[in-house]
């Protein structure tokens, strides 16, 4: 949307970038915002959730960060993420018999439920392209079919992070590898809050550990060393995305923790290298240890520690599991 640059209310020239008038006040994309309330509003009586976020996210950029509409529009986003996903008509009866299944099943049962999702991505050229350059490094290096279990498992990791994105109503691109590096998601959108970023950051390694637990229950179910070993792996990579610094996911549930959930997370990361042995988990403490010394002054987010904590032991088993020779 082109930005005006001469103020409607008191005739000011404005400079680019502006959303407000630096004179009055007045919001600049002011009928575009009442556009979009009742768009999200009308999405909201009908239960439309994505479309209501969605309506929300694209006003929460028309407004400066400052004002109490943005501040309100930030608190209704967070609210609404928070509501429990709404269940498919199509299937009233599906959630007893996905409660009986065992850890293998249910992986087994997400990936398939969400395999017209996975795919969705495969139909963007630029993932395709940058997936089969990673592909054949990799391959050069362990040979193509560990190489395109990797591969897999990885985009499986981000693909997590879009279905979070797409949850919030926040526009990203498709999945884009970078041979040796791994692959990203380019956000078009700011995240409301640090505990939407947080979300967002540790839906990777939660799909990850959905994908590496179907390898394993594959390598198990058909005594095939190989699966084993691309499930230890991506074990092991996820469990490194978990490190809080920088821009891996581990850091960004870290803005979210306050100072005490710094340091029960701390504990729990410690209580894993003692239980895995795993080298990778006591670097990863004494980070998390750092951060927490460091402290972080907000409201205590005790759903995300949860998830970091649990996906922490989880992953730490399964980059433990004991992979016999391969054949």
């Amino acid at each position: 949307m082109t930005a005006p640059t001469i103020c409607a209310h008191c005739h000011t020239h404005l400079a680019p970038g502006l959303l407000a008038c630096p004179s009055c006040h007045t919001l600049l994309f002011g009928a575009r915002l009442k556009e979009l309330a009742l768009q999200a509003q009308t999405a909201e009586r009908t239960g439309d959730r994505p479309t209501e976020m969605a309506r929300w996210r694209e006003a929460l950029d028309l407004l400066p960060p400052s004002s109490r509409q943005h501040q309100t529009i930030a608190g209704k986003l967070e609210a609404l993420a928070k509501l429990p996903a709404a269940r498919s008509a199509k299937s009233p009866g599906g959630v007893w018999w996905k409660r009986s299944l065992g850890v293998i099943g249910a992986v087994v049962l997400l990936l398939v439920t969400k395999g017209k999702f996975l795919l969705s991505g495969l139909l963007k050229l630029p993932t395709l392209f940058s997936m089969f350059a990673a592909f054949g490094v990799y391959w050069t290096i362990w040979g193509w079919r560990f190489a395109l279990g990797i591969i897999l498992t990885t985009y499986v990791h981000e693909m997590g992070h879009v279905a979070a994105l797409v949850r919030y109503g926040v526009k990203a691109s498709a999945p884009m590898f970078v041979p040796g590096l791994g692959a990203y998601v380019r956000l078009h959108q700011h995240l409301a809050s640090a505990r939407l970023d947080a979300r967002v950051g540790l839906a990777g390694p939660l799909w990850g550990l959905a994908a590496g637990l179907f390898c394993y229950g594959v390598g198990t179910a058909a005594d095939q060393p190989a699966w084993l070993a691309i499930a230890s792996v991506t074990g092991f990579i996820n469990l490194f995305n978990m490190a809080p610094i920088w821009q891996l996911d581990g850091g960004r549930a870290f803005t979210s923790f306050a100072t005490l959930d710094r340091w029960i997370a701390t504990g729990i990361l410690t209580i894993a290298w003692l239980g895995s042995g795993q080298g990778l988990l006591l670097v990863i403490a004494l980070v998390a240890g750092w951060q927490a010394y460091r402290k972080n002054d907000v409201p205590r987010d005790g759903g995300a520690l949860a998830l970091y904590g649990g996906l922490a032991l989880a992953l730490a088993w399964l980059a433990s599991v004991n992979v016999p020779a391969l054949r």
